[in-house]
């Protein structure tokens, strides 16, 4: 079942789902009072209610598609033009409405929270017991909002609860330096972990562990200094020691591993032991079709609704192929290069279990239901797009929290945004990058030993047909590879790739260690062949790690705030 946080939240989505949320007009109009304890806390349930609001920020279109791991899909290129035009790095305008769109959401939930710190600044302890819970609920929120802002747009401009609202528009985009918007975030998670309790009843609510996760995730990132054109410069130890101290508290806390990979990816195991924090959906709810996943529901297969996007590369594929267990990766020369050599999937070339949790192919379970075989002719178009598509974010059709809305189907499962997977490998980066990769060796093997374990809902099949060919294996030193800094570097970095592969992360990684022009270019080179739509592709450095501020936002600012450096 849902928890009660879901159900208190739906009492004020109705009201303010009409509310404006412009950043420069953030009034409350919603006719709930800021000085009453019981209005406090359904604003607080109505910043919560902001992660429901995910229908126009598609995170796929900026994490995966961005990146190598993922094609577009729909239609064909113009399905979706603007998506299309990220994911080849050509024909970009400032005036896109969906990266507008985008902006706007994440300010509606900051500004929902600073509704809810100022409605809580107004009552007493007395009146409220939970006031400094909930205060730090809304600052993780709020964190969690600038968090999705900041690895987008770069710069943006920060108001809080003690900003007066006739200076809203004296703000501009470049008040604060690059790493003092980080130091704003991080302060917001801080508050959260000094102030949060380590359980709360309510699971959908923030806890001390889920803070300290998100303050470990924004020290790596500010840990990367960047110059204005975007080159990372220099990485800063005291930083990635924050990066180790936080990712301990959580390490010392009851999160874990879940016993299986896919079980991240099942309605039936949601708010499990890996979970740290996850967008709460549901149906049946009051609400006129349910508060369900809308951000996702583009991506089911066509033979199984609409409408087809969000579908893995064949580089993404490729990349889960093994050699004696191991990533098929060598060097040359001190030089790493991946085998693209394997075009189609192939039962006679082993792979890391993880594909096949991750990319529905031709032929196999999808889901892990026997009587659903994927197949090829569930593409909609897949002289573009190919013959794969994504698994995580689907569900099962058989399950009852599978909604149809015709001709759109979405689902009710939880979205886990952040998992104990990933504390695991940023501790593991932020340990090669400080010289101390021997101490990150166990880590990665920890996951690719779960990897490992996870073969188990794939072989109990009971046609032997149906059991892919999976060979995964640990690092070990000395035996199969050299465990210096640069090889473990170049392992942990592979590593965040499969585990995290459609998790809508990998543009952003790719950005934050300063590859994303070396990794992309490469990329559309070897896919040129595959895809003909990339045959102009390009990714532009010192450009397109950031999408463009939107021309609509210089516009209400009248000019104050400034655009990215190359747009």
């Amino acid at each position: 079942m849902k928890n009660q946080l879901y159900k208190l939240a739906l009492v004020v989505v109705a009201v303010l789902s009409m509310t404006a949320c412009d950043f420069l007009d953030v009034k409350n109009q919603s006719g709930l009072d800021p000085e009453q304890a019981t209005d406090a806390e359904r604003f607080c349930n109505a910043a919560y209610a902001s992660l429901l609001n995910m229908r126009d920020v598609k995170l796929w279109a900026w994490g995966d598609v961005r990146s190598d791991d993922a094609y577009k899909g729909g239609g064909g290129t113009n399905d979706g033009y603007t998506e299309h035009c990220y994911e080849t790095g050509t024909h970009i305008t400032t005036t896109f409405t969906e990266p507008d769109g985008y902006w706007f959401i994440q300010y509606c939930g900051i500004s929902r929270a600073n509704t809810a710190l100022n409605a809580l600044n107004m009552v007493s302890r007395e009146e409220f017991p939970e006031k400094t819970v909930r205060q730090a609920e809304m600052r993780f929120l709020r964190g969690h909002f600038y968090f999705l802002l900041k690895i987008l747009f770069k710069h943006v401009p920060y108001v809080d609860e003690t900003t007066p609202a006739d200076q809203y528009s004296l703000i501009s985009n470049r008040a604060l330096t690059d790493e003092e918007l980080w130091d704003k975030i991080i302060a917001d998670f801080k508050f959260a972990y000094d102030s949060l309790p380590e359980t709360q009843e309510d699971l959908g609510r923030a806890n001390k562990y889920t803070a300290a996760s998100y303050l470990a995730k924004a020290y790596l990132y500010k840990a990367y200094r960047q110059d204005e054109k975007n080159n990372v410069v220099s990485i800063n130890a005291d930083d990635l020691e924050k990066v180790l101290e936080y990712t301990e508290a959580v390490m010392r806390s009851g999160y874990d591993l879940e016993s299986d990979f896919g079980y991240n990816f099942l309605p039936e195991f949601e708010n499990g032991v890996e979970s740290i924090f996850a967008i709460q959906f549901s149906k049946d709810d009051g609400t006129m079709f349910g508060n369900l996943n809308f951000a996702d529901f583009l991506s089911v297969p066509q033979g199984l609704g609409c409408c087809d996007f969000h579908k893995p590369s064949q580089n993404l594929v490729n990349a889960f192929k093994t050699d004696d267990g191991l990533p098929m990766f060598k060097v040359t020369n001190g030089v790493y290069s991946e085998n693209y050599d394997i075009a189609n999937y192939s039962r006679t070339k082993p792979a890391d279990p993880r594909l096949f949790h991750t990319v529905a192919i031709d032929g196999l379970p999808y889901k892990y239901n026997e009587e659903l075989l994927f197949q090829n002719s569930w593409n909609r178009n897949p002289e573009v797009y190919g013959n794969f598509a994504s698994m995580k974010e689907n569900v099962d059709p058989s399950c009852d929290c599978f909604v149809n809305l015709s001709p759109y189907y979405a689902n009710s499962m939880n979205k886990i945004l952040i998992r104990y997977a990933d504390v695991l490998l940023m501790r593991a980066e932020a340990l090669i990058e400080l010289n101390r990769e021997m101490e990150a060796l166990p880590l990665i093997n920890q996951i690719r030993q779960r990897a490992k374990d996870s073969a188990d809902g794939l072989v109990n099949y009971s046609d032997p047909d149906l059991k892919p060919l999976m060979e995964i294996a640990l690092y070990e030193n000395g035996v199969n590879c050299t465990w210096d800094q640069d090889f473990a570097r170049y392992a942990l970095r592979w590593e965040r790739r499969l585990e995290f592969a459609m998790e809508n992360m990998r543009f952003f990684d790719l950005v934050r260690w300063g590859i994303a022009d070396e990794v992309m270019n490469k990329y559309f080179q070897s896919e040129r062949a595959r895809r003909s739509y990339l045959q102009e592709a390009v990714f532009v450095k010192n450009k397109n790690e950031y999408a463009p501020i939107p021309q609509q936002q210089i516009g209400y600012s009248k000019g104050l705030y400034e655009q990215n450096y190359g747009w």
